[in-house]
């Protein structure tokens, strides 16, 4: 199957190719076992803690590609923590983590940074995608609002198609080819994240939804303000879905070009990502009053539907 290039989406196909001739950059010195076992197990709890399917799709990796995309969540987890959650003075803040994990001698005392050092050199991964996702990660301190989805899929790209992009490294892929699925995979998980967390992110200031579209359907910020949930609202919201469906369906083939072993992962969180869509249309698009959600029984009862799709790759 041949991806055609949609026109919001060739810019970033650009910077993803960037990436793929970037070389790694960074370097991480000799490290003793026992504190690199202690920062990949801090990796660990942290995407335990933080993300249940992410935690469960990398649990179907072998064990050392399994702690690898773990220090790929933790470094992700980090950087959007310090802009979302910190203390104030998110730029510094960024900037000084920007430091430490792009350095040429991480510190000892940071097990992320450790993990994340050792994973990024072990699996050839290239700096310029983590520099893309820091990027991303800023957006959010001087951006609130996005006028149109051509400026909002650059978001995407680079908060987590970089992720997608970074993850193939651990996984393997077959070549240049996988790039346009990987990035159309990160747009469609990021946009998900989006319809579901509309309320959540109003209350943080943040409206991560194509102004123009809202206009289209005769919305306005005080609607979102209102938290009204009438026809205007489900038009617009069906029509973001089915975007996000078919960037899914487009995106999936591409698990083809993984390496074998990596395959049902990331199958597996690509559609429990994409369930969260069913969650918001059985509540008639209310993402207001609600946070859209798939259980662990919902999550446990698709894997074997899944791991057979896998297979067929």
């Amino acid at each position: 199957m041949t991806l055609h290039s949609a026109p919001w989406e060739q810019r970033l196909l650009d910077w993803a190719y960037q990436g793929l001739r970037d070389p790694v950059g960074q370097e991480c010195p000799a490290i003793e076992a026992t504190t690199l076992a202690r920062a990949y197990a801090a990796c660990d709890a942290i995407t335990r803690e933080h993300s249940r399917t992410f935690y469960l799709a990398s649990g179907l990796l072998p064990p050392v590609k399994r702690r690898a995309a773990r220090a790929l969540y933790a470094f992700c987890r980090i950087s959007d923590d310090l802009v979302d959650r910190g203390d104030g003075n998110g730029t510094a803040a960024l900037e000084a983590w920007r430091r430490q994990v792009s350095g040429k001698a991480p510190p000892g005392d940071n097990p992320v940074v450790l993990a994340w050092c050792d994973t990024q050199v072990r699996y050839g991964i290239p700096s310029l995608y983590a520099e893309q996702l820091l990027d991303g990660v800023q957006q959010d301190l001087t951006q609130q609002r996005y006028a149109t989805f051509d400026d909002l899929s650059a978001y995407c790209y680079g908060v987590a198609s970089t992720v997608g992009l970074m993850a193939m490294h651990i996984i393997g892929f077959a070549g240049p080819e996988a790039i346009p699925y990987a990035v159309r995979l990160g747009v469609a998980l990021q946009l998900t994240n989006i319809l579901r967390d509309v309320g959540e992110d109003w209350r943080a200031g943040r409206l991560y939804l194509p102004q123009q579209e809202l206009a289209d359907c005769g919305l306005t910020e005080a609607d979102i303000a209102a938290r009204r949930v009438d026809e205007r609202w489900q038009r617009f919201m069906r029509f973001q879905i089915e975007r996000v469906r078919r960037l899914y369906a487009e995106s999936l083939p591409g698990v083809r070009m993984l390496h074998g072993d990596g395959r049902f992962a990331i199958r597996a969180a690509a559609e429990l990502y994409a369930a969260i869509l069913e969650d918001i249309e059985a509540h008639a698009m209310d993402v207001f009053h609600r946070r859209a959600y798939i259980g662990a029984w919902g999550k446990l009862r698709r894997l074997p539907g899944i791991w057979r799709r896998a297979q067929r790759c």
